[in-house]
């Protein structure tokens, strides 16, 4: 059987698709065909071993997998890559690295990594602390609908860190992460709307 289609064989029985699920079926195909190069299955299998789906919980073979197929341009792969080096999950904890595999998915579009490359940047986590690179990021993040990012760039703007400040930007994208749920964005625009800052007092 080819790689890409015991990949295939694999998800129909992770996803429920055209058969019963069945996660001990679903590792043996993503392994399969992991094993033989499909870098999908890669990033797949490491979900299995980082959840014990389909097998027993196993983070060094997670991150094994995760790395095999973030270094073979899996991008999902390289946000969960810099994850294990940044929690110690499968391997030492190493922020350096984890900072490496976050910038090298969100310059290929992930928008997790984008707001955890932001954060480094903004604490100064191993790289020199940069707000303005920390703002370009939240705001890509945020202009991708990631809630927690919205939530930052509100602060970067009402701080006017590595942006010039902006309560009526700030305002904007509170409000944005407070209607997708985020709870401190909530209280923050509560706070604007009961001092009356870049809104009319509304008591509503």
């Amino acid at each position: 059987m080819g790689t890409n289609l015991s990949n295939l064989v694999a998800n129909s029985y992770y996803d429920e698709k055209g058969t019963e699920k069945n996660l001990g079926k679903a590792f043996h195909w993503y392994q399969k065909a992991a094993e033989n190069g499909h870098i999908n299955a890669m990033n797949s299998l490491a979900i299995c071993y980082e959840n014990g789906k389909g097998t027993e919980k196993n983070l060094d073979k997670a991150f094994h997998w995760y790395q095999k197929a973030a270094e073979n341009g899996h991008i999902n792969a390289m946000n969960n890559l810099a994850i294990c080096y940044k929690n110690g999950e499968g391997t030492e904890k190493n922020l350096e690295k984890a900072f490496h595999w976050y910038q090298k998915a969100a310059e290929n579009g992930h928008i997790n990594a984008m707001n955890n490359l932001a954060t480094f940047y903004y604490n100064g986590k191993e790289t020199e602390k940069n707000l303005e690179k920390a703002f370009h990021w939240y705001q890509k993040a945020a202009k991708n609908s990631y809630i927690d990012a919205m939530f930052n760039l509100a602060i970067c703007y009402k701080n006017g860190e590595g942006t010039e400040k902006n309560l009526e930007k700030a305002f904007h994208w509170y409000q944005k992460a407070a209607e997708n749920g985020h709870i401190n964005a909530m209280n923050n625009l509560a706070t604007f709307y009961y001092n009356g800052k870049e809104t009319e007092k509304n008591f509503e």
